[in-house]
C-alpha cells in the first residue's frame, strides 16, 4: 500500500481493537466517537465542555458548510479550526449523503452529482475533485471521497450501480488529494447495501486503490440493526488490520458498542445532542425521557455515580422543568449530558479492551441497560 500510515494499533481483545491515529492537529484514541459539528458548531455546547467530556476528534459537514458560509471563505479566515475555535483534529464527510437526503432535484451522472441549495435553491455541482477541494479549503485532518448513498431497502440493480459509481469516484478523489498537506488523511466508503458480495466487492476495490483509513457507509439508513451488525461481519474483516475502520452515522449506544465487537474503531451520530434538544438522556441505566411527568417530583439525579457534574447534580425534576417550559438550558444540559455520556463509553470501552475484559464490560453494560429507568439506589450500584 502505497500512502502512509497514521494509525498505530495499540491492542485486541476478539475482534475488538484499541489504538492511536495521528492527526496534525492531534492524537485520537479508538475507539472514538465523534460529536457532529455539522455547520462548524455543536448544537447547544461550547467546545469546551465537548473537550471536557473527552472527546478528541469532532466532525464537520462539508455540505452545509460549502453552502454556508462557503469553504473558500473559511480558507481565507485560516481554516475550520481556527474559525471555529475547536483546536483538535476535524473529520469532514464528503457531502454526499446529504445531497442525497437534503437537496432538492438532484441529479447524479458519472461526472458529478448536482443539486438545488435546500438554502436558497442555487444550483450546485459536486463532483469527486471539487468534495476534495472543499475538504482541503477546510483543512480537516481527515476527508472523505465522494460517494452515492443508497437508502435501504432498496433494488439490488440500484445498489449495485451505487457502488460501482462510488468505486469510481473514490479512485478520482485519490487523485485529487494527492496535493493534500503530508499527514493529511482521506478514506475511502465501502458501500453495497445490505448485499454481501457487493461489500466484498467494494472493499476489495477501496482496498486496491489505498486509502489512509476505511469506512462503512450507506448504513443507519432504515435497516435494522441485525442488518447493519451482519454488513458489518461482512466488510471488517476484509479491511486492513493496520487501518482505522468507521462506521458513519452510528449510533446508538448498543449500536456502538456491538460494532467495537465487530472490530470498528471510529463513530459519529447526532443522536447525543438530537436526543438531548428532545428531551432523553443517556444513561448507564438506558435512556431517560425527562418529558414524562414521573420525573417532576424526583430529586435524583440521573446518575449519582457518574463523574459528569451535570449528570450526578442536577435534579430530574429540575431537568423535566426547563424541557416542558422549553428552556434552552434544558437542551443545553440534556446535549452536555449525553455527549459526556457517550465519551464516557468510549474510554471505557478503551480501558476494557487494553485490559482484555471487554466481553466482560459489554455484558456488563448490556445488563445495565436492561434494567431500564430505575433508582440506581434500589439497583445497588
Amino acid at each position: 500500500m502505497s500512502v502512509p500510515n497514521y494509525f498505530e494499533l495499540l491492542g485486541t481483545d476478539g475482534a475488538a481493537r484499541t489504538g492511536r491515529l495521528t492527526t496534525p492537529h492531534g492524537v485520537v484514541r479508538t475507539p472514538a466517537f465523534m460529536p457532529v459539528g455539522t455547520a462548524g458548531t455543536m448544537k447547544g455546547l461550547h467546545w469546551r465542555e465537548v473537550r471536557d467530556a473527552g472527546a478528541d476528534i469532532v466532525l464537520g459537514n462539508t455540505y452545509h458548510l460549502m453552502l454556508r458560509p462557503g469553504a473558500e471563505r473559511i480558507a481565507a479566515l485560516g481554516g475550520l479550526q481556527r474559525f471555529t475555535t475547536w483546536n483538535g483534529p476535524m473529520l469532514t464527510d464528503s457531502g454526499g449523503f446529504q445531497v442525497m437526503s437534503l437537496a432538492q432535484l438532484r441529479k447524479v451522472t458519472e461526472h458529478a452529482v448536482t443539486f438545488r441549495s435546500h438554502i436558497d435553491g442555487a444550483a450546485i455541482e459536486l463532483s469527486p475533485e471539487r468534495a476534495i477541494e472543499v475538504q482541503l479549503l477546510l483543512g480537516s485532518d481527515i476527508a472523505m471521497q465522494l460517494d452515492e448513498c443508497v437508502r435501504l431497502p432498496a433494488e439490488h440493480a440500484d445498489i449495485d450501480r451505487a457502488m460501482q459509481l462510488s468505486l469510481r469516484w473514490a479512485e478520482r478523489c485519490k487523485r485529487a488529494f494527492e496535493r493534500a498537506p503530508e499527514g493529511y488523511m482521506l478514506f475511502g466508503i465501502v458501500q453495497g447495501g445490505d448485499v454481501p458480495e457487493l461489500r466484498h466487492a467494494s472493499a476489495r476495490g477501496l482496498i486496491e486503490l489505498g486509502f489512509h483509513g476505511y469506512a462503512i457507509g450507506g448504513l443507519a439508513v432504515g435497516e435494522p440493526q441485525e442488518v447493519m451488525l451482519a454488513m458489518i461481519e461482512e466488510a471488517a474483516p476484509i479491511l486492513p488490520a493496520d487501518r482505522p475502520r468507521y462506521l458513519m452515522g452510528v449510533g446508538t449506544p448498543d449500536d456502538m458498542l456491538e460494532a467495537v465487537a465487530r472490530g470498528i474503531d471510529m463513530f459519529d451520530c447526532v443522536m447525543p445532542t438530537r436526543n438531548g434538544r428532545h428531551g432523553v438522556a443517556f444513561t448507564r441505566f438506558g435512556p431517560v425521557n425527562l418529558r414524562n411527568a414521573r420525573h417532576a417530583d424526583d430529586p435524583r439525579p440521573l446518575d449519582d455515580g457518574s463523574d459528569w457534574p451535570s449528570t450526578n447534580n442536577c435534579s430530574r425534576a429540575y431537568l423535566h422543568h426547563l424541557i416542558k417550559s422549553g428552556e434552552t438550558l434544558g437542551a443545553m444540559l440534556l446535549s452536555e449530558i449525553n455527549i459526556a455520556y457517550y465519551q464516557h463509553l468510549m474510554r471505557d470501552i478503551r480501558a476494557a479492551i487494553a485490559a482484555g475484559t471487554f466481553e466482560e464490560f459489554r455484558a456488563r453494560t448490556r445488563e445495565g441497560w436492561s434494567r431500564g429507568d430505575i433508582a440506581p439506589h434500589a439497583a445497588g450500584v
